[in-house]
């Protein structure tokens, strides 16, 4: 069950905040630019009104996921993070002496309360609606770019995930001491998965022996990481099929597996619309649902009967049927849309 009405925080000690966060922090400036209350309208209708215990906000709980991001954290980190950093706590909207969250809460909020939402569409007209409140969206004209995203689950053996997390703990052990390399055991050459099980395990026995190493949280990070894809079973130490993900190519000799994100920019530097496709997917064909978004988010004024681009002349045509005269026009495209 979800409150339908928010609380005031009240605590003798909220006083703290304005004494330790700097007016110029991140979060501080976040919390004060910009009202979340957006996201219990969208969430609402995912609870129940009348039955149960109390959830946590749920505009809480975005903003954990929100710190995720911002910070690249796991769930139990960022946890562990606000239970000590009043910049997260302030952000979050919790007295200082307020105990967190289980990190489990996370991931079924996640699974929840956030599926079937098209996310990424609400949080970019919401920065875009913000942006034009405060008088920077000033320009008339959009730039179109594509980035590549790999597949969480990549085409990887079993054994070569294994060799990627004991290489990252190596990593974080010789950033801290460059000795450590005569002592840790020899690598495994041979390409069976008994004999790299074999080699982690010695590994990861070997930096427990270790506790100056073990003390660095980079290293303990990471060796948590590689401990429990050991304990994993076959089953799960397989990683998983993406069967959406497609490999694309960013040049003739360079390929990566999993997908692309189209962005539409204004000149002021701010998203206006993106979307999503398998990574073979071609750019241009994405450019008019990028500028229909971009319009649905505030950018109104733009006209699509001209297009001019540094690389092309100018198309006295509708949006819609210049797909085929933008699929040959180079990454970062410049779209002077007049009004």
């Amino acid at each position: 069950m979800v409150e339908q009405q928010q609380k005031l925080v009240l605590s003798p000690y909220m006083d703290i905040y304005e004494l330790v966060i700097p007016k110029d922090n991140l979060l501080r400036q976040m919390k004060e630019l910009v009202d979340f209350g957006f996201i219990y309208e969208e969430l609402i209708d995912k609870y129940c009104l009348d039955n149960g215990r109390n959830a946590v906000p749920p505009v809480r709980m975005f903003k954990y996921l929100l710190l995720k991001s911002i910070y690249d954290l796991s769930d139990i980190d960022v946890v562990e993070r606000s239970k000590y950093d009043m910049s997260f706590k302030y952000f979050l909207d919790m007295m200082p002496e307020e105990a967190v969250i289980n990190p489990s809460s996370l991931t079924k909020f996640r699974k929840l309360r956030l599926r079937d939402m098209n996310l990424l569409d609400i949080l970019i007209a919401k920065t875009v609606r913000i942006a034009l409140e405060k008088g920077i969206i000033k320009s008339k004209s959009i730039i179109v770019d594509a980035t590549h995203t790999k597949s969480r689950y990549n085409q990887k053996t079993p054994r070569q995930a294994l060799l990627e997390q004991s290489k990252k703990l190596r990593r974080a052990v010789y950033e801290i001491d460059e000795s450590m390399k005569e002592l840790l055991p020899a690598k495994n050459t041979e390409d069976s998965l008994e004999k790299e099980l074999e080699y982690c395990h010695a590994l990861i026995s070997d930096i427990k022996g270790k506790d100056d190493l073990c003390s660095y949280p980079k290293v303990e990070e990471k060796l948590n990481i590689l401990e429990e894809s050991v304990k994993d079973d076959l089953e799960h130490l397989e990683t998983s099929r993406d069967a959406d993900a497609k490999t694309g190519h960013k040049t003739a000799d360079t390929a990566f597996f999993g997908y692309k994100t189209h962005i539409a920019m204004n000149e002021e530097g701010i998203i206006t619309a993106a979307t999503v496709t398998r990574g073979e997917k071609t750019d241009g064909k994405e450019l008019p649902e990028l500028v229909c978004k971009s319009r649905e988010t505030g950018q109104k004024r733009m006209n699509s009967n001209l297009i001019k681009t540094r690389e092309s002349t100018s198309v006295r045509q509708g949006i819609w049927q210049s797909v085929n005269i933008w699929t040959g026009v180079k990454k970062k495209r410049r779209i002077k849309i007049h009004a």
